[in-house]
């Protein structure tokens, strides 16, 4: 016989409990829980999830029930992901129709369903989170969301929170996409007739800042609509940033490279050099990609 360390019951065996569902059940009862337990404590802990006892049937495995939770949870999330596509299709066309109430509700549900796929609070998604390949595609769909979500809050001072909201997500998510320059454009011309153009401006700056413009190249060649720099450019635009490794890098990217551009700046010497490096490597990206 053998004393239950939890309730004191003498009992021929105790269940052994996996980490994982130990560690479970510790947060559920809000008690220390001992890594054995009688049959009769797993029963109460568990809420029926126990092994089977009787009738020759297998026992159940510690934690299916969480396991099958877990599986119900990616279900639906995969599910929601599909839904995705019907919500844009629906959004849009209340856009065309100029039935923006509606359209607002259904993008805010389109966001609502990719903030539950990524696990993520409510209004913080972010390009991060897309960098599985399968899903990188979707970022300019987020985009173009904020982006029509901004003009229509403009509509309404009882949206100007959440317009505030539209412009800071579309800053982050925008400079991922190829719709960075038609955007920035139409943006410069809705900010002259927004009702409440201060969120407009306030994306507009932050999307400069935060474009992760070709810092070293824009220093090398101190022009930032130069040939080679509108070539890498659309390197990015349309190579790196459709898929994980590309937008890695981007990141990368943007963290090291301001540094250099200021180098750059304080010795001019340098920049021919590096204008003939940057010539070349554009050169080649623009036979091979036709940028």
């Amino acid at each position: 016989m053998q004393k239950c360390p939890r309730c004191g019951t003498e009992v021929d065996s105790l269940q052994n409990l996996d980490p994982k569902v130990r560690e479970q059940l510790v947060q559920r009862a809000n008690e220390d829980i001992p890594s054995s337990i009688c049959i009769s404590c797993y029963r109460n802990l568990t809420s029926g999830d126990v092994p089977a006892l009787h009738n020759n049937a297998p026992p159940k495995k510690p934690g299916s029930a969480l396991i099958a939770a877990e599986k119900a949870k990616e279900q639906k999330k995969l599910m929601l992901w599909k839904s995705r596509v019907n919500l844009i299709k629906r959004a849009r066309a209340l856009m065309s129709e100029r039935a923006f109430s509606e359209a607002a509700v259904t993008y805010e549900k389109y966001l609502k369903v990719m903030e539950v796929v990524f696990d993520a609070k409510t209004g913080e998604l972010n390009p991060e989170q897309f960098k599985d390949s399968a899903r990188t595609q979707e970022l300019t769909v987020v985009a173009s969301v904020y982006w029509d979500l901004l003009r229509i809050y403009d509509t309404n001072d009882k949206y100007s929170e959440r317009q505030s909201l539209a412009a800071r997500k579309l800053a982050q998510f925008l400079k991922f996409t190829p719709l960075y320059a038609d955007v920035m454009k139409r943006a410069e011309s809705f900010a002259k007739t927004a009702k409440n153009p201060g969120p407009v401006k306030s994306f507009i700056k932050a999307a400069s800042e935060t474009k992760g413009r070709c810092f070293i190249a824009t220093a090398a060649f101190d022009d930032s609509e130069a040939p080679e720099v509108r070539a890498l450019r659309a390197w990015r635009d349309e190579v790196l940033a459709k898929n994980a490794l590309g937008l890695g890098f981007i990141s990368f990217y943007e963290s090291f490279s301001p540094p250099i551009a200021r180098w750059l700046d304080r010795h001019p010497r340098v920049k021919p050099a590096t204008q003939r490096i940057l010539r070349a490597f554009a050169h080649k990206i623009r036979r091979h990609g036709e940028f």
